[in-house]
């Protein structure tokens, strides 16, 4: 068994191929602590559902191990490790109620009659479906059939929790309540839950961690606000959010800051991950970080622009803009009056901190 202070789920070195040639991860190494919720997010083929599926016992790795709270499990069968698992079809028995489809993994591990009704029960009210276990899930909601699989996944009792795209198939707003209520349960039963996504919402939404993944290979491991505020490569900074990227060559290094060339102007901006002076680089800037228009201030990054798009989204207004010879320039302008209106073809001023313009990795 794992010691205090130990991982609850080690990935050592793990390394998977389908074909014996084409590695689709590629020696990970990766540290789950109890109790804490780590999404997985990634594009598709990013090798994210193949970690999780090692993890569950339906793959097996190529080279490494994986250790779960202690045990190494390479050679363990899935129903042996004693994990929950939740999937975007749920999964469901068609033919059995919702009760009867919560009993069944107790069932097979010989629960006792009165201790299966007792967790039962206990399921369906942690999940708000009391009065719903003798329904069949054809006869339920979308969102109440992933409720009644995250119930089946948890009642009994497992040391982890894996997810695996389990939101995918709901509508936007039935999504967005989910994550809240997965989020809510993980936090008062204190679970191990391993999330796969590839929706970077989900992702900054749920997690105490995000391990993004592009190529089998993790390119960042943080917390969500460390991910959206300080991406580590340009890949990282384009998949997490919406991000302007501008792309120059880097003209001198002051210490942690920089001075790029961008189709002849002078950007100043944070040195992230700059080869050095006369390097390509890219620069990655979120548009709610543009101030358009500024009234004073000494701003390191001012730039003429043109107005060449409106788009209303309630919140804010999306404003596209041409600057520095780039014409899919994003302004998010509050909407909170203020601004005056704006119209396309309008001259306007952009402007910026240099704290908040990463250069990157030219990639």
């Amino acid at each position: 068994m794992g010691t205090a202070g130990s991982p609850f789920v080690r990935f050592e070195d793990v390394q998977k191929s389908y074909d014996g040639e084409t590695l689709v991860v590629k020696s990970l190494n990766l540290d789950i602590a109890r109790g804490e919720f780590l999404t997985m997010l990634g594009p598709s083929g990013s090798g994210k559902t193949t970690c999780l599926m090692m993890l569950a016992g339906f793959e097996t790795p190529t080279h490494g191990r994986i250790v779960l709270d202690g045990r190494p499990v390479n050679d363990v069968p899935p129903w042996r490790r004693d994990i929950g698992m939740v999937f975007q079809s749920y999964a469901l028995f068609p033919h059995m109620t919702v009760a009867e489809n919560l009993a069944f993994p107790l069932a097979v591990r010989k629960v006792g009659k009165a201790e299966i009704e007792a967790r039962v029960r206990k399921a369906l009210e942690m999940v708000r479906l009391e009065g719903f276990g003798t329904r069949r899930p054809g006869q339920l909601s979308g969102g109440q059939q992933q409720r009644v699989a995250l119930a089946r996944a948890l009642v009994f009792e497992p040391k982890l929790v894996l997810m695996d795209e389990p939101l995918g198939a709901l509508d936007k707003q039935l999504r967005e309540n989910m994550q809240y209520e997965i989020k809510h349960l993980h936090d008062r039963l204190g679970l191990t839950v391993v999330y796969v996504t590839h929706d970077q919402g989900e992702a900054l939404t749920m997690s105490d961690r995000v391990a993004v993944f592009n190529d089998g290979v993790i390119q960042q491991l943080a917390a969500p606000a460390q991910l959206y505020e300080a991406p580590e490569n340009a890949f990282v900074a384009q998949f997490i959010g919406e991000n302007n990227r501008l792309h120059g060559r880097v003209r001198a290094v002051n210490g942690a800051l920089c001075e790029v060339d961008v189709g002849g102007a002078c950007v100043r901006a944070l040195a992230v991950r700059v080869a050095g002076q006369g390097a390509t680089t890219t620069l990655s800037l979120r548009p709610e970080r543009v101030h358009l228009n500024p009234n004073g201030g000494d701003w390191p990054n001012h730039f003429p622009g043109r107005v060449e798009e409106l788009i209303y989204h309630g919140d804010h207004i999306r404003t596209r803009v041409r600057v520095l010879d780039h014409d899919d320039f994003i302004v998010k302008v509050p909407n909170r009056g203020g601004h005056g209106p704006l119209r396309e073809g309008d001259e306007v001023a952009v402007a910026w901190a240099a704290e908040d313009c990463r250069a990157l990795d030219a990639a």
